[in-house]
């Protein structure tokens, strides 16, 4: 007798990762500017706490797929927003850019994963180079770097002169030739991920993942990315606190694991 098989799920290209705290006044436009991107994807949405509004607008999202629509009206934007291959996540209290990241990781069933901030200082429409040497089997890991010549605004001198210092130093300890360790833009294989035990609560995350793959041998890409940074006033919320923790993070895990 034939036994049906059961229906497995289909694995999308990329799962589009986007860790979101208070981010009320972007996370319309930028979930709407990630499905604009005509390859096959998740996005898996984790809301770390937010307390601006962001939360609720995510809610509605949730109880709009729940309901069967396959689609929302965002009320900031009045986009059109398609929702079927997007997750939401709700965390129960603010942990941090990285414990957010981890429970989004556990999600992900694309072939490839990419994180995205929502502050739109990234632009979604680049995920093609930078998936590109994954798909041509180049490279298991890539960061796409603001360093390389892309398209950029120009901000805070003394932020460039921190991230070069802790990505020099990064790359003493991991002998790497990297020149932005502190990039948004990070593309995994999924397997890679999933060899991976992450445990930085927040910013630390970014030196902590660029140890351990260079620990476990990975072929690691960059890209030339754009980037278009925010002040505090618009809503930047990395600081003096991260770059401390971000320089004990580099010696702790490039020393010690």
């Amino acid at each position: 007798m034939e036994v049906p098989s059961a229906k497995v799920p289909r694995v999308p290209t990329l799962s589009v990762v986007i860790p979101v705290y208070n981010e009320r006044g972007t996370i319309e436009e930028i979930l709407w500017r990630v499905q604009q991107v005509g390859i096959d994807k998740e996005v898996i949405v984790v809301d770390d706490g937010s307390t601006d509004g962001t939360r609720e607008l995510l809610q509605q999202i949730v109880d709009s797929t729940a309901s069967g629509e396959e689609s929302t009206i965002l009320p900031k934007t009045g986009h059109s927003l398609t929702t079927g291959n997007i997750s939401i996540y709700l965390q129960p209290t603010n942990g941090g850019k990285g414990a957010a990241l981890r429970r989004g990781f556990r999600h992900a069933r694309g072939r490839i994963v990419i994180i995205q901030d929502a502050d739109l200082e990234y632009n979604p429409q680049e995920y093609f180079q930078l998936i590109d040497p994954i798909e041509r089997d180049l490279a298991d890991v890539v960061y796409g770097s603001r360093f390389l010549g892309g398209p950029h605004r120009v901000l805070f001198y003394r932020h460039s002169l921190v991230n070069k210092a802790l990505t020099h130093l990064s790359n003493i300890f991991t002998d790497l030739n990297l020149t932005d360790v502190w990039t948004c833009y990070k593309v995994f294989r999924r397997e890679v991920l999933q060899g991976l035990t992450l445990r930085e609560e927040r910013f630390g995350f970014e030196p902590e993942v660029t140890a351990k793959i260079a620990r476990m041998g990975c072929r690691v890409f960059e890209v030339p990315i754009s980037y278009a940074g925010r002040t505090y006033e618009e809503g930047k919320k990395i600081g003096f606190r991260d770059a401390v923790s971000g320089l004990r993070c580099v010696f702790r895990y490039s020393l010690f694991g």
